[in-house]
């Protein structure tokens, strides 16, 4: 997606523009927003479009191979701009580039890439512009060196939502994933500085944060003493101001009493669990290396349930797994239609250079994939429509992020437990807490009439 932190300037000056392209994760958009910062820092002002643009930067993606080909698109795309305007500068970072194979394949094929940095470079990039912008050699940082990431600028693209990471990196290296080649081993954030920066979010009057990290369930395990993600999120749901306490990305294997009952007893804590599956079967579960079974996977389910009524829960699934057979594939439809999540977000394995999964045998064909995914998303359709079926004539808390995509005289927002709703009302609702009755249900969404602003 495109990325506009701060509203442009009109009319035609001698100020430098920048355009930015956010591919991936919610943590690639914290980067992005952090990049914002430091662009309009030293000097920059956000273009409208990358036509208008004096810098373009492109934040990118490495969990899955598409967005990977929308890079080499756009930076061929890009390469007709760079010839019509010479002093263009195109800078290239995130969790692709911070491979070092392809960040010497970029620098190979694109000539015309000025920039290519890591995601371990954020702390060194007005340096690396600075360079850029002099130099008409490519600079490459891609260094591993987890430079302190503590006080860097963020420009929030909200006003009332807020991300705000508490654990970078991962250690699980699930046979599959890439994630901890390019965002390096878990490092813990220290629990005063979270606190000290929900503490201003607050001030701010942001209304919403999401904690983030590649497995927020590891938190504080790095850290001396015993401060956990439970107490984490106990802290942080005693600070007044914040209404709404949301945390992603949970793993199955360290999701902990402690923390289901964080959920349950904190006011501001969202009734919410997203908790990545990947399969519903023993045997690509351990080829995986995921570190736990179906059966301990429902049983977490059963107990979030147990002390949290009304609770969602949402999933991630690979469809395709090298070595799935029929049998594999059929018990993971098994665990859906057992588990009823919310909604499960289905992708088809792309293999990663670098993980151990890419050199397995058996790598099954596209088709078969592509008719895998299709049969699962058939099943977990059906079922979340029935789960949003279940919410009409109920009365919800909505936070309002703005009006429709598809029709500006609605307004769109979000339940407690994640649900999207749609609505007539006033622009002016935007960023505000309202209640709406749920009158229809959909699969992807609801719609509902405004009952009243919450005051």
């Amino acid at each position: 997606m495109n990325s506009n932190c701060s509203k442009p300037l009109d009319g035609k000056d001698k100020n430098k523009y920048y355009y930015l392209v956010n591919l991936g994760c919610q943590m690639n958009e914290h980067d992005s927003e952090i990049i914002c910062a430091i662009l309009e820092n030293i000097g920059y002002l956000t273009a409208k479009s990358a036509e208008e643009a004096d810098l373009i930067m492109v934040n990118t993606c490495a969990v899955r191979k598409k967005p990977e080909d929308k890079v080499a698109s756009l930076l061929g795309k890009y390469k007709i701009l760079k010839d019509e305007k010479p002093g263009l500068i195109i800078a290239v970072g995130g969790c692709m580039t911070q491979q070092e194979d392809t960040a010497a394949y970029l620098r190979k094929r694109f000539h015309h890439v000025n920039l290519i940095f890591g995601t371990h470079a954020l702390p060194r990039l007005p340096e690396l512009i600075l360079k850029a912008e002099s130099s008409n050699k490519t600079i490459v940082d891609i260094e591993e060196d987890y430079a302190d990431r503590e006080g860097l600028p963020v420009l929030h693209s909200s006003s009332f939502k807020a991300w705000l990471p508490v654990i970078y990196g991962c250690n699980n290296y699930c046979s599959y994933c890439i994630v901890p080649f390019v965002r390096g081993r878990e490092r813990s954030r220290s629990y005063n500085s979270i606190i000290s920066e929900a503490k201003l979010l607050a001030e701010k009057g942001y209304l919403e944060i999401t904690l983030l990290g590649q497995n927020v369930n590891s938190y504080g395990n790095d850290l001396p003493g015993s401060c956990h993600f439970a107490d984490l999120l106990n802290g942080i749901d005693r600070i007044s101001g914040i209404k709404r306490i949301r945390f992603m990305t949970s793993h199955p294997k360290d999701l902990s009493l402690e923390l289901i009952q964080a959920v349950k007893e904190g006011d501001n804590v969202c009734e919410h669990f997203h908790l990545p599956v990947q399969s519903g079967s023993n045997n690509i579960l351990k080829i995986m290396n995921r570190r736990y079974t179906r059966e301990h996977y429902l049983e977490l389910i059963n107990q979030i349930r147990e002390m949290i009524p009304g609770v969602s829960i949402t999933s991630d699934i690979i469809v395709g797994f090298p070595g799935e057979s029929e049998t594999d594939f059929r018990d993971t439809l098994d665990l859906l239609k057992t588990a009823r999540f919310d909604n499960a977000f289905s992708f088809l394995y792309s293999p990663r250079s670098n993980t151990r999964a890419a050199a397995f045998a058996d790598q099954l064909s596209h088709a078969e994939k592509e008719e895998r995914l299709e049969r699962l998303n058939e099943v977990q359709h059906s079922i979340s429509i029935e789960v949003n079926q279940s919410l009409k004539n109920k009365v919800l808390e909505v936070l309002v992020e703005g009006p429709s995509k598809n029709n500006d005289s609605m307004q769109t927002g979000r339940t407690r437990t994640n649900k999207l709703v749609h609505f007539p009302g006033p622009s002016a609702l935007t960023g505000r807490l309202v209640m709406v009755k749920i009158t229809e249900a959909k699969t992807w969404h609801l719609t509902g009439e405004l009952e009243g602003e919450i005051s």
